[in-house]
């Protein structure tokens, strides 16, 4: 009942509720962003979401205009305090999760829940192994139980193994766990980049120089 149907009625109310203060972030953030590089503020990344189905996730551009893919060990995406990929102003959106604001609209069209697995690259979903692929059973979200209880400072595999948690216990209370949850991890800036070892630093053939 909760995860087909009362589960998208709250990611619409309260993603209304959010959208004023969505657009005004944006309206903020979007003449920084192209002052610094002269770019589009908005980066439509191409994400897998419910069912293997792609779309378009929306962000605030963090990173520079064509900026090459770093790799990681496991075939994750880099994402480092040391990336030399991001902006000035890309660097502060990424530890206050402010680029990720613009994902309200993917809500509000039906690719995305406020709450779920952070989706993946195509690429990435290819690399899946056993029943990592349970991650696809539901919508993406903006943050999620492995967002939340590690996000970037876990290695990849670990965080699919949380989605797939998540996705096994999904419910209103876990849901509203990850959600309050949610507002201290984004304040306490915990877990944005990857941490070093395990794997963490970009394979050096896919090293940029900065």
């Amino acid at each position: 009942m909760y995860a087909h149907g009362v589960k998208r009625l709250l990611d619409l109310a309260l993603s209304l509720v959010a959208l004023p203060f969505v657009l005004v972030i944006m309206a903020v953030l979007a003449p920084l962003i192209r002052l610094e590089d002269h770019g589009p503020a908005l980066y439509n990344a191409p994400r897998i979401g419910k069912d293997g189905q792609p779309f378009v996730m929306y962000k605030l551009r963090s990173m520079r205009v064509n900026a090459p893919d770093l790799l990681m060990e496991d075939g994750s995406t880099y994402n480092g305090a040391d990336d030399p990929r991001m902006t000035r102003i890309g660097a502060f959106m990424r530890k206050t999760s402010l680029d990720e604001v613009p994902q309200v609209l993917n809500v509000l069209k039906g690719d995305m829940s406020l709450i779920g697995p952070r989706p993946d690259l195509e690429r990435e979903v290819d690399l899946y192994q056993g029943d990592d692929a349970l991650k696809l059973t539901v919508k993406p979200g903006i943050t999620g139980y492995a967002a939340v209880y590690g996000r970037n400072s876990l290695p990849w595999r670990d965080r699919l193994k949380l989605d797939v948690h998540y996705v096994r216990n999904l419910s209103f209370a876990l849901d509203a766990k990850v959600f309050f949850r949610t507002f201290a991890v984004v304040l306490g800036q915990k877990g944005v980049y990857v941490e070093e070892g395990d794997g963490a630093s970009p394979k050096d053939e896919d090293r940029i120089s900065s």
